[in-house]
């Protein structure tokens, strides 16, 4: 777990400190729905970018796949998932989205979750570049990521809530709309075959019992009550969040190497 000051801390590893486990924009509802249009099976190579906690790749795991690989740049994060997942097949690796360093058309799916909206443009395109590269040809490549509606939404109001976003929860955080999420993946060789969006709620305090249930809700809740740090950056956090909730949602793309 990071050991930062919690005043510096990134928003993933701050609300994992207090025991939430469900990190991602649309919930647990999002991230099923997202595995169920990949459609893993015992015959796919999976690689997921970004696995986090590993909340994913247990419910993927559990689908059998012929193998299972998870690229993360943080060591902390590495660390921790190995030990977690000590006695699976799994394997993690400390790496780069952009960089996997693993063989050319090695994949058959590729996913990655709340990841790619935490980078520049640039470096989104270099991440989904490198899915592209990784996957067989017809190869399928999943998203599940915070993004920003209506489509035609106001390029200042944008930028102001992109900084805003990044400020209170200390990381880059630069969401798309979901018709530029498309035009993304279409730019960079994919089809996009189905798109799911849901509402952004991840500290709405219904969210949290349908993602981590009542005991995980009260846990988590108790840490916020109880640590006056913790409170103050959380507060921060949702007002971030109710200010911009109309303007905020989560989308989870399944596209088709070309």
């Amino acid at each position: 777990m990071k050991t930062d000051p919690i005043e510096k801390m990134s928003a993933h590893w701050l609300l994992a400190k207090i025991g939430k486990k469900v990190l991602r924009p649309g919930g647990i509802a999002l991230t099923h729905k997202m595995l169920s249009m990949l459609n893993i099976t015992i015959n796919d190579d999976v690689v997921e970018f970004a696995p986090g906690l590993g909340l994913t790749a247990e419910i993927t795991l559990k689908k059998r796949p012929k193998s299972y690989t998870g690229i993360d740049a943080d060591e902390n994060a590495i660390s921790y998932l190995n030990s977690k997942f000590e006695q699976s097949p799994a394997v993690f690796r400390l790496g780069n989205a952009a960089l996997s360093a693993l063989p050319e058309q090695s994949a058959d799916k590729v996913y990655g979750e709340a990841m790619l909206s935490m980078h520049a443009d640039h470096r989104k395109s270099e991440i989904i570049q490198e899915a592209s590269r990784i996957l067989v040809p017809q190869g399928f490549y999943a998203i599940h990521e915070l993004a920003l509606t209506p489509d035609n939404l106001d390029e200042n109001v944008k930028l102001q809530i992109q900084k805003e976003l990044a400020l209170s929860l200390k990381v880059n955080t630069r969401p798309l709309t979901v018709s530029e999420w498309t035009c993304l993946l279409e730019k960079e060789g994919f089809q996009v075959i189905k798109i799911e969006t849901a509402p952004m709620h991840l500290l709405k305090p219904q969210r949290i019992i349908s993602d981590e249930g009542f005991s995980g809700f009260l846990k988590i809740a108790g840490n916020i009550i109880t640590q006056p740090k913790i409170r103050s950056r959380i507060k921060q956090i949702r007002k971030a969040f109710k200010k911009y909730d109309d303007y905020l949602c989560a989308v989870a793309i399944l596209a088709q190497k070309k």
